[in-house]
């Protein structure tokens, strides 16, 4: 399936979590925010949230200061 990540067309198997995403990115355990569609998916739901054909996500690095 394809999907536009962070703006760009992006190819994934179908089914893809967003965890396998973030996975696929070499993400996991970094401090991002992840928006799918305009929604902000809490970190709780990247387990069970499918993503579909046509799906707009964002991955952003969270980055601290002050």
């Amino acid at each position: 399936m394809r999907i536009q990540l962070n703006g760009e067309s992006f190819e994934l198997p179908d089914g893809q979590t967003v965890a396998e995403l973030i996975a696929r990115l070499d993400l996991t355990g970094r401090r991002i925010a992840v928006e799918v569609n305009e929604d902000i998916v809490p970190r709780s739901q990247h387990d069970t949230l499918a993503l579909r054909e046509g799906d707009h996500v964002e991955v952003v690095h969270a980055i601290g200061g002050g």
